[in-house]
Formats: C-alpha cells, structure tokens, sequence
C-alpha cells in the first residue's frame, strides 16, 4: 500500500542530516559534531531545525545543559554509515564513468606499515589514478576498525594474530567488510654472536633462558602465547614500541625479539643483528576492513585493486 507519509520523509532526508546525526552519536555535542563536520555549530544547529520543521521529527533533545539523540535521532544514527556508503557508491558509479578524474580515499594503517605498504600504495594509485587525493592517519587495528566505523575513514589496513583474544576484527568489526590480504612473516631478531643465529630456522625453546624485549601490548600478548606454547615464560628486560630501538637493544646484546616482517622492513638493518624464521613459521594476518559495498565507490575500488596487486607481488 502506497504511504505517503513514507514518500514525505524520504524526500526531506538528506545527507548531511544523516552525517550530523551520526557524529552527534559519536561526540555527544552539537559542537564536537559541528567540529568534526568542519562546520560552525549554528549551521548544525539550523540543519537539525530545518529537518524538524520539515517533518515534525525532533532528533536531539536538551538535557540539562547538554543534549542527546531522540529515539528518532538514534535511528538516524544507525543507519548513517550505510546511508552515506551507498550515496558515496552512487556518485562514485557516475564518477567512474567520467573516468575516475576525481576521488577520494581516508586511509588508516598500523605503524609499521607507514614506512613501507602505505608509500608504495599512494605512489601506484597516483600514477594510476592521478585525481584520487589520499589522507592518511596512523593507527593500530582496533582504532583504525573504529574509524571506519564511525565513518572517519573508508579503508582500514589492519593485522591480527592467531588465536588472539582482543582480536578487532570479530564483534567490534560486526556490519563491515573485513577481506584476507596475506600473512605477514614474524621474525625473530639476535644479537649477531648468538648461539641460535648459526640456524636458518630458531625453535623458541632455544630461548628460554634469554632476557627479552618486547613491543606493543598485543605483540607482546602474541609473544606470550608463542612461549607458552614453546614451554616457557619469557623474562621481558624492556619493553617499547619502537623498531628501530628494539633491533638497537638487541645489537647491544641487552636480549632477544620477535618483530613482524614490515616492522624489520621499515628501516635498514641494524648492524650486530641477525634475523631468523621461528621453527613454526609463525604470521600474522593482514586484513582489508571497509564499510559493506565500499568497493563500489571506485576510489575505494581502485585502492583495493592496488592493495591487492601489491600483495600478490610481494
């Protein structure tokens, strides 16, 4: 049955409604939103009125000094990343045809990808796709999961570990695409004179009796799941985030690490460090994480395809 009721809301919903209330969801303010729009808070405040006034729907609701999404407004939230992903789709589709002059992708990676996956992927889109503008934000996974998320990102470049119990890619990445793009080699770093460096391959339980140096919290979660099944707890000396300073620690002959391949890859070798593969050959996974149906959106198309080009050519 025709409802014209339904053909009224359609028609005054537009999308930068559907935006300010998805960041209102996000921030809690009309002024963070407004910020994170790059709008001023008196032109947020006067979309949100027009949309009342144009339907009788209030979507904020004051609270003491604050405000809060309506029931009306939280509906609108929750469906604003699709909203906006299929509009995105839709004027990437005429875009294509035009020849994918123009573009735009917000990219958001781990670390130790910025020094080596993240150039070579701006540097193949551009020559490729020379109206495609890139942005691109550092982050580990479960942020960077977020990011895409809360619409602040459309492709997330992401790993995670087997096994591992934070891993961002199962509910917190529930409604989003997540693809496969390769494992990634872990590698274990020796002061060059170590015992074990004469191997071409270095069974962990070799290890034990090592101090160690470990990286970030969910590497150094992995370590420990490595050891333990290797039959040992690893005593960690120190502890930091920064390759570079690991692979140093290491020459000094201050203990033991294991980093993965593009950690090693970002910069060059420290000299007194050798690097060799565990016995059981341990990775860790990459992952592709972008809203459902981002691909048609032929900037994100196009990334992806590069991504996927680079990995096969690794």
């Amino acid at each position: 049955m025709y409802d014209a009721s339904v053909e009224h809301l359609s028609a005054a919903l537009d999308l930068q409604t559907v935006r300010v209330a998805r960041q209102v969801a996000e921030h809690g303010s009309l002024t963070a939103a407004a910020e994170a729009l790059g709008y001023s808070q008196p032109a947020v405040s006067q979309q949100l009125r027009r949309f009342e006034e144009r339907t009788g729907i209030a979507l904020v609701e004051r609270v003491g000094r604050g405000i809060r999404l309506t029931q009306s407004g939280r509906v609108l939230a929750r469906h604003a990343n699709a909203v906006a992903t299929a509009l995105e789709a839709a004027a990437g589709e005429l875009a294509e045809i035009r020849g994918l002059r123009t573009g735009r992708v917000r990219l958001v990676a781990f670390p130790s990808a910025s020094a080596t996956l993240v150039p070579r992927l701006i540097a193949a889109l551009g020559a490729r796709h020379p109206g495609v503008a890139v942005t691109y934000v550092e982050a580990e996974p479960p942020e960077a999961v977020a990011a895409v998320r809360a619409d602040r990102a459309d492709l997330a470049i992401t790993f995670s570990y087997p096994g591992d119990r934070d891993d961002p890619h199962r509910a917190s990445a529930r409604g989003l695409d997540v693809r496969a793009f390769g494992d990634e080699p872990m590698r274990l770093v020796l002061p060059e004179g170590h015992p074990a460096a004469a191997s071409d391959v270095v069974d962990l339980a070799r290890l034990g009796d090592d101090p160690w140096i470990a990286g970030c919290p969910r590497c150094r979660g992995h370590l420990l799941e490595l050891t333990d099944v290797a039959g040992f707890t690893p005593r960690i000396a120190f502890e930091t985030d920064n390759f570079v300073a690991v692979e140093g620690m290491v020459a000094q002959g201050l203990g033991v690490a294991l980093l993965p391949a593009l950690a090693l890859d970002a910069s060059p070798r420290h000299p007194g460090v050798v690097t060799r593969p565990t016995a059981r050959a341990d990775v860790r996974s990459l992952h592709l994480v972008t809203a459902r149906g981002a691909e048609r959106v032929p900037a994100v198309g196009a990334t992806l395809a590069v991504l996927q080009e680079l990995a096969s050519t690794a």
